[in-house]
């Protein structure tokens, strides 16, 4: 009997596992993921930003947990001395008709609390030599890392700890009774007194499984990145990023640098056919029906169709997906890119068309379920974790110190 089973075994996971461990070292703790690592999906495929919290909502889960997060991930990097650099990023108007949203997103930031500075077009070109724009916010305290190597440290620690991490176990049911939750695997049945739900790209079907109906659903959507060549790296210094489009809910192609050195450029966002599909060619017949027979699908799908389109074609035309490139950076041609690994953002969406907009955690009776985690979910992770054990009844800490 465990005294805590969580699903999921990406880096929100293995944070709500250590968060447990503080607070109470002598819990009996037990990770589940049906993959053979851990980290495999959204943690793992992650373009490695350590987030500031400038575009979120002032008082929002994602505001609070990005700013907070920033500093506890990077405090948890010096600590166990994985490589990361708060290199900074500049978000950019490419005209005079964005300067207005950048004079918005500048008074969110304010609002909170980042110590943020507007730049000149001098003042960008002195950071960003190759960058088409007007004016930018300065946003320092932005950095990179490698979210892999983060969550590998975070499962080291926890199972020197006498946590366990139980791989290639998929969930098949789950029954929350009075006393205990009972976890199927199609390899072994696992009891525990607590289940916590962190389970990103299958979160609500895992809610479901547990008897939790929330009006929403996992929607994929995949961003395809390209790389720059390794001649064209030094047109980047750090992070680059557009104005987001007040009208479309993604952050548009940006540009990134990785651990390493590498330069990342993108992504788009589009509809992916399979949850966990990465390529193209990825389909799963079950998510593709459960997508196009959601109502919120079609509702959003109206509201931004045009925007939509473009994403599409951009997916499909690399000369696309370079004009776009270049109304920040003009100097990058066709022939300066190649292609890179996608990732997966699960999307919670309503059954009504709205986007899920912050992070959405669900208490059961037994169970607490992360209903919608996606970016900046890796920088705020620790902070997630902290959250969960909140909402996790004292006394039934109580009752796992009786039991150690």
């Amino acid at each position: 009997m465990y005294d805590f089973i969580i699903v999921g075994a990406g880096i929100v996971g293995l944070s709500v596992g250590l968060a447990i461990h503080e607070k109470n070292p002598g819990s009996k703790i037990v990770l589940i993921d049906k993959e053979k690592e851990v980290a495999s999906h959204q943690t793992g495929h992650n373009s490695g930003v350590i987030h500031s919290g400038i575009y979120y909502k002032p008082g929002s889960y994602k505001a609070l947990f990005a700013r907070q997060g920033s500093r506890s991930m990077t405090e948890f990097c010096r600590e166990h001395q994985i490589e990361h650099d708060i290199c900074g990023k500049v978000i950019v108007a490419a005209n005079e008709a964005e300067i207005p949203h950048l004079e918005n997103l500048y008074q969110r930031g304010l609002q909170n609390e980042l110590s943020i500075t507007r730049l000149t077009k001098e003042e960008l070109l002195e950071k960003e030599p190759h960058v088409n724009g007007v004016g930018a916010i300065h946003v320092p305290m932005a950095g990179i890392v490698n979210y892999r190597k983060v969550s590998e440290k975070m499962a080291e620690i926890l199972t020197d700890n006498n946590g366990e991490i139980k791989l290639s176990k998929e969930v098949r049911t789950i029954e929350e009774g009075k006393d205990e939750v009972v976890v199927e695997t199609d390899r072994e049945t696992i009891r525990g007194r607590y289940l916590i739900n962190c389970a990103g790209l299958q979160s609500d079907r895992i809610a479901n499984m547990t008897g939790y109906h929330v009006d929403m659903k996992i929607v994929p959507f995949r961003g395809e990145y390209y790389k720059l060549k390794e001649d064209k790296k030094d047109l980047v210094n750090n992070l680059i990023y557009p104005v987001p489009n007040p009208d479309f809910p993604f952050l548009g192609v940006h540009f990134t640098r990785m651990i390493g050195g590498a330069v990342d450029v993108g992504p788009n966002a589009v509809l992916s056919l399979k949850r966990e599909g990465y390529r193209k060619t990825d389909f799963h017949l079950k998510d593709f029906a459960e997508v196009m027979t959601y109502p919120g699908f079609w509702k959003i799908a109206s509201k931004y169709m045009k925007e939509g389109m473009g994403e599409m074609m951009r997916s499909f035309s690399k000369k696309k997906f370079v004009e776009n490139v270049q109304v920040l950076m003009p100097a990058i041609q066709e022939a300066d890119l190649v292609p890179a690994d996608a990732g997966v953002r699960a999307q919670a969406l309503t059954s009504d068309g709205e986007l899920v907009d912050d992070f959405f955690i669900v208490n059961g009776k037994r169970s607490i379920h992360v209903c919608n985690a996606p970016s900046p979910a890796a920088t705020a992770s620790l902070e997630i974790g902290k959250e969960v054990v909140r909402k996790i009844p004292s006394d039934h800490f109580e009752r796992t110190k009786q039991f150690t």
